[in-house]
């Protein structure tokens, strides 16, 4: 594959400026800025990037990689954890002039090329008092987040983004477009729901939705971490027989200034339980009782709050520029030896939070094999993140990440979200997946690209092919 710029002539770039709408090379002004990603850690130079405006531009710019074997990567909102959404050398496809959303409030769907903030998508149906469950920040990508699964702040009660997928328009590895749903191509659309990026590039959504809003009814408890095991005993029970309305977490992390902590624990390690009821404001103090009766909180937070002002709180907070690191695997439960080694890890000086989410609900009512997703009956998903603005700070924050999953390594079960994982490569994909999964999506990715094409992604290399029978 191609390392640099230099590998390709001007007049081939030229070329692909004649038939795609936008096309950005290292020497033009717009360059630098073009190839920035979202999580600062990565600093990728691609060759050339191209805006395409179309379907028809996309499958050009892949045709055209193709013809002058330069590695493709994609970006829809440079989301990426791993700094997917770009690489040094090769043909970036930008799908940032593919923006877009329109709700049908009479159909109850959505339409999002494949540039869609997630921030559109909600604007789009809460117009309508409608809601599509997907993520937490607003200027993610609707593609980037939907072919992993989706996870967000309504998946307990509406399912995963992928469980309400209608269909998906895509360009495949040999410049076709190709719509994917469940009575058209099938197989495809079963593998686009969790590993989506094996398959070509999304360029249109649709989505089903779902009566919802225009409140979201919330709460935040903190404890201090000295009562880590009583804490989880009483989140862990109570997840597990919540109702769907509820999604909640529980937390590690230490307690910062100007939070409304006592001075002797600034600074220390702390449990919080957060709670996001997306059912009837009337239901919500007895939906979370099993939260709010056990130890005596150092801080209450509760209360409801516009659905659209939840979903873009975390924007600045998490907004271009950031350093960020996140591993994740789904789990049964947390050991009490893990969460004492998780509270000295929180003590230790550092960003790192470890959280535990509770999957469950209309996740886990959809058969494992309805989609290349993995872990349906999952309890929970652990994960470990860091964000962080010094770059001499890098190496500390991903060592502490990878710390405190290897804590809870032997808590693992079945399934890790895609979108929650910033390392790649082959392992990773596997304990995405399972060994079930990676088989029959390595069967698929031999079907739609078995040269490997898009592999710039949580990556499922194509099958071998059949032995030939000489006989």
């Amino acid at each position: 594959m191609v390392e640099t710029a230099a590998r390709i002539a001007p007049h081939h770039i030229d070329q692909l400026r004649r038939s795609c709408a936008e096309v950005i090379a290292p020497e033009d002004a717009g360059y630098d800025d073009a190839r920035r990603l979202w999580n600062a850690i990565h600093d990728r130079r691609p060759a050339v990037i191209a805006r395409p405006s179309s379907a028809e531009d996309v499958a050009t710019a892949v045709r055209f990689a193709r013809e002058h074997d330069l590695e493709i990567t994609i970006r829809s909102g440079g989301h990426s954890a791993s700094g997917l959404g770009g690489a040094n050398g090769g043909l970036l496809v930008d799908m940032s002039a593919m923006r877009g959303v329109e709700a049908d409030p009479r159909r109850r769907t959505a339409r999002a090329n494949g540039g869609a903030l997630l921030g559109e998508l909600d604007v789009a149906a809460q117009a309508h008092g409608l809601v599509c469950p997907i993520g937490v920040v607003g200027h993610t990508g609707v593609a980037g987040l939907t072919l992993g699964g989706g996870v967000g702040r309504l998946q307990r009660n509406f399912g995963l983004t992928i469980d309400n997928l209608i269909a998906v328009e895509l360009v495949t590895a040999d410049g076709r477009l190709v719509r994917a749903t469940e009575t058209e191509e099938p197989e495809l659309f079963w593998g686009l729901r969790g590993a989506g990026w094996n398959f070509g590039i999304a360029t249109a959504f649709e989505f089903r939705l779902l009566p919802f809003g225009p409140e979201l009814h919330r709460g935040v408890l903190t404890f201090p971490a000295t009562q880590v095991q009583e804490l989880w005993s009483q989140f862990r029970d109570y997840a597990l027989n919540a109702p769907d309305t509820v999604s909640c977490i529980f937390g590690l992390d230490r307690a910062g200034p100007d939070a409304g902590y006592a001075d002797e624990m600034v600074g220390r390690p702390i449990v919080f339980f957060a709670w996001n009821h997306s059912g009837a404001a009337d239901d919500v103090e007895r939906d979370t009782a099993g939260l709010r009766t056990g130890p005596t909180p150092l801080t209450t937070t509760i209360g409801s709050e516009p659905y659209l002002d939840v979903q873009t709180a975390h924007d600045l907070a998490f907004a271009w520029g950031t350093r960020s690191f996140i591993k994740s695997h789904n789990g049964n439960d947390v050991r009490p030896e893990a969460l004492d080694a998780l509270v000295e890890l929180i003590a230790m000086p550092g960003e790192g939070t470890f959280s535990v989410t509770a999957l469950g609900g209309a996740i886990g009512r959809v058969p494992e094999d309805a989609t290349a997703y993995a872990g349906r009956a999952a309890p929970f998903d652990l994960s470990a993140d860091s964000s962080w603005t010094d770059p001499s700070d890098d190496d500390a924050n991903l060592e502490w990440c990878r710390r405190a999953m290897q804590i809870v390594e032997p808590d693992r079960t079945l399934g890790a979200y895609a979108n929650g994982n910033s390392d790649a490569g082959p392992e990773e994909s596997r304990r995405i997946y399972g060994d079930a999964k990676v088989a029959r999506l390595a069967a698929l990715k031999r079907e739609w690209d078995p040269d490997n094409v898009f592999h710039v992604n949580p990556n499922v290399a194509p099958a071998p092919a059949p032995a030939r029978d000489e006989a």
